[in-house]
């Protein structure tokens, strides 16, 4: 299973960055092999300053060994070995009318010191932030994303919906990321899903990306803009920051595992605004938007 799904975000990480190239039309990715001292390594691409995208990255990795203490407790075992894969994407677009997206998937396998598998999970998921809403784009989003858990299980899409909606919340913000999306962890074996029924729902997740996100970047991507806008944009992604380096689990495993810092940190977008008690003006769009980042929403029937 691990060398199949290994196998698979190496061609989604291809397809992935060619078409984002060819949306951008300017910025082209660039490419760095990594090796992890411990074991495995990957294969990080940045994409920046572009006519789009003003910072990106597609990556995927394949690290091995030891289980640092810090997990080891954190999952409550010892003396456990293991093997993680995955892609992650962050995509920071220049126009405050284009969102920024984020996804992963990932596969883990835990085992004994004899080399015997004693867990196995994939995790996953996909979210939209956006700057100023457009509720058609998110309903589109979201649309995607039900499609492609509809055709594993029809409760998949409501259930993973509100985990995402319960993740990516900044608690000391008592508001959401953004619009949400998908999210899914701990899949196992069970009696309704072998571990192969998992692989086919988290690659048919993976492969509706660019069907959720691409149309929504062309329709917006060259909708006028003013620095006030650009400047909400900035402060905005100060929140997108918070989470990643407070509550994001993936970051902190990162680190916590001797990750390749660069590739974990590359989430961080370029340009950032905090301001002091910093509140929208009453009835604007910006204020509309932090209404609903409050109050999570049904985007899709």
């Amino acid at each position: 299973m691990k060398d199949k799904f290994y196998a698979y975000i190496q061609n989604l990480q291809d397809a992935i960055t060619s078409k984002l190239e060819e949306v951008d039309g300017k910025a082209k990715f660039q490419e760095d092999l990594w090796k992890r001292p411990e074991g495995g390594g990957g294969r990080t691409r940045v994409i920046q300053n572009g006519n789009v995208f003003e910072k990106g990255g597609v990556n995927i990795s394949a690290v091995h060994g030891e289980l640092p203490m810090s997990m080891q407790q954190y999952f409550g075992v010892k003396d456990a070995d293991f093997f993680a894969c995955g892609l992650s994407l962050v995509l920071h677009p220049k126009n405050p009318m284009v969102p920024t997206v984020h996804a992963n998937w990932r596969y883990f396998e835990m085992y004994d010191k004899t080399g015997a598998i004693v867990d196995q999970w994939f995790g996953g998921g996909q979210d939209l932030t956006p700057y100023y809403l457009f509720e058609e784009d998110a309903k589109h989003f979201h649309t995607v994303c039900k499609k492609a858990c509809d055709a594993h299980d029809s409760e998949f899409y409501a259930a993973y919906k509100k985990r995402c909606d319960e993740y990516f919340w900044n608690s000391h913000r008592n508001e959401a990321r953004g619009v949400g999306g998908l999210f899914f962890d701990y899949c196992k074996k069970s009696e309704a899903m072998e571990m192969e029924d998992w692989y086919n729902f988290v690659t048919e997740v993976g492969d509706s990306f660019l069907e959720a996100y691409i149309p929504i970047v062309t329709k917006r991507k060259e909708l006028a803009f003013d620095q006030k806008q650009r400047d909400w944009q900035e402060i905005r992604r100060g929140r997108y920051v918070e989470f990643n380096l407070v509550h994001d689990k993936g970051t902190l495993f990162g680190l916590r595992t001797n990750g390749r810092i660069e590739s974990i940190l590359m989430s961080l977008p370029p340009h950032v605004q905090w301001h002091y008690d910093h509140h929208p003006e009453p009835g604007s769009k910006e204020e509309n938007l932090i209404n609903v980042l409050q109050t999570p929403k049904e985007w899709v029937n």
